[in-house]
């Protein structure tokens, strides 16, 4: 009731106010601490309850091989843990083969990856690829500062993200 009648609310309230440029990044990420902070407090409490936690399903994210670049996938995974998703974090530089291996051993419904530098956007396609391979029916979003929604199509991915917020709208329409 508190995460589906108070937080998720909160998070979508403020996730418009980023859209319409009334608030920016710092209090979009405060939003999120905030939120994450009342969902291990939930978390907690469930648990001394013996009662598990409710997940949304689970999401792989990754930064893609040959970046470090790990920002923008971290608070992409805050956001989507604030909504109630499992994220698989890889970290960054992370091999091609080990987000598609990761997403079929956990029969993923969607995984995002990450590029900041324009020398790694082909491990982000062979990336996609092999994921592709592994599961089929696995969809693929991807963001970064050298991506746009053309290239995204151009190299496979089935949702480019301008942002975090566009993610989790992803999200939801991908996972539930």
């Amino acid at each position: 009731e508190v995460v589906n009648g108070i937080l998720i609310p909160a998070l979508d309230s403020a996730g418009k106010l980023f859209e319409q440029g009334k608030i920016f990044l710092p209090q979009l990420i405060q939003t999120a601490g905030v939120a994450q902070a009342a969902f291990e407090v939930i978390k907690t409490t469930l648990i001394e309850r013996n009662a598990a936690p409710v997940s949304r399903g689970e999401i792989v994210l990754a930064t893609v091989k040959g970046d470090i670049h790990d920002i923008g996938k971290n608070i992409v995974r805050v956001l989507l843990e604030n909504y109630g998703y499992t994220v698989l974090d890889l970290g960054r530089d992370v091999p091609c083969q080990l987000v598609a291996d990761t997403a079929k051993e956990h029969g993923v419904k969607l995984v995002g990856l990450s590029a900041l530098m324009t020398t790694t956007l082909g491990a982000m396609e062979e990336t996609i690829q092999l994921v592709k391979q592994a599961c089929p029916d696995c969809k693929v979003v991807v963001g970064g500062a050298v991506l746009t929604a053309d290239y995204a199509e151009k190299i496979g991915a089935d949702f480019y993200a301008k942002d975090a917020m566009e993610t989790v709208a992803v999200a939801k329409e991908v996972v539930g």
